[in-house]
């Protein structure tokens, strides 16, 4: 599936001329960035990387804050390819189409610019628990299947798809316990309503520094400065990972040259040191790649996850 989104960057510079580009010029007029709802990391990355481009292409970068859900994907989808419009949006954008009917096609409607973010969670068990590393928690999952509940935010979110890969991974039977947003999870997990949960980093990591919750082990492929001394799940689950991740897109069919061109100014952007510690403040380890590097990532994903969803017989409500 990769394949085909790096093979549609190359075919998108066949309609360049009909749009008259040049990279050179281009922008001549302020831009937007559609993204999710105000607040939260998202908000707060599309703001600071629309800021960093308003001064490196001469022309402001307006933020448009959506509803959350399919809102913004339609609008993107449906706007002028002329390289004006971009999308910052998470993993969701794909996810949320293995789950429930959406009236857009990842691969088919927007041309991935760069991957920016890779947001890790945090196993985390209530004090009180008597298991201090993953190998523990598996044997006594193991040891009392179904007797274990993970607080989780809703179906589909990244508490809940998390924990089904670690269980679909390691053969435990833990019972999901589901709450209306990732913060009254938490909530509810510190006052032991549950006994563990798989949460992002940024959402736990104040309540680990209090000691009202304990952390297991980071879902990154590798150690993250997000979960500073705890080791990785995948020390213990060879193979495990999840980091929740965004990106900016353009809509289907925008000039190659135009993609190539924003990217190297993202790219850029992004790499500065200060820009990564404004980024870890909030939770989100730093990534930039080629258009074609964060196509095989989405390629990867859904693969990934379309296995995860289809074996545990997940649904949107």
């Amino acid at each position: 599936m990769w394949r085909i989104l790096a093979g549609r960057l190359s075919a998108a510079l066949i309609i360049l001329y009909s749009f008259g580009v040049c990279a050179q010029d281009f922008p001549i007029r302020s831009m937007r960035m559609v993204t999710g709802p105000p607040g939260g990391t998202g908000d707060f990355a599309a703001r600071l990387i629309a800021q960093g481009l308003s001064v490196s292409l001469g022309q402001q970068v307006v933020v448009e804050n959506q509803p959350a859900g399919v809102i913004p994907a339609q609008l993107v989808a449906k706007a002028t390819p002329d390289g004006y419009t971009l999308f910052f949006y998470g993993s969701s954008l794909w996810t949320l189409e293995l789950l429930q009917s959406v009236p857009y096609e990842t691969v088919r409607d927007f041309l991935p610019i760069t991957l920016t973010n890779r947001l890790p969670n945090i196993l985390v068990v209530h004090p009180s628990s008597p298991v201090n590393s993953v190998a523990e928690l598996i044997a006594l999952a193991k040891a009392r299947p179904g007797k274990l509940n993970y607080a989780m935010g809703g179906i589909g979110g990244t508490d809940h798809l998390s924990m089904e890969l670690f269980k679909a991974m390691t053969g435990v039977n833990i019972t999901q316990i589901p709450y209306r947003g990732t913060g009254p999870a938490i909530i509810a997990l510190m006052a032991n309503e549950a006994q563990l949960s798989i949460s992002p980093a940024a959402a736990v990591s104040p309540h680990l520094k209090s000691g009202r919750l304990r952390g297991l082990a980071v879902t990154s492929a590798h150690p993250s400065l997000l979960a500073a001394g705890l080791p990785t799940v995948a020390m213990t689950v060879p193979g495990y990972e999840f980091t929740a991740l965004y990106g900016i897109w353009a809509p289907a069919r925008t000039p190659a040259i135009l993609i190539n061109r924003l990217n190297q100014e993202i790219v850029r952007f992004i790499s500065r040191t200060e820009v990564k510690d404004q980024f870890l403040a909030v939770g989100a380890d730093t990534v930039g790649s080629s258009p074609e590097e964060f196509a095989s990532v989405i390629g990867a994903d859904i693969v990934k996850w379309t296995k995860v969803i289809k074996e545990a017989g997940i649904r949107a409500n």
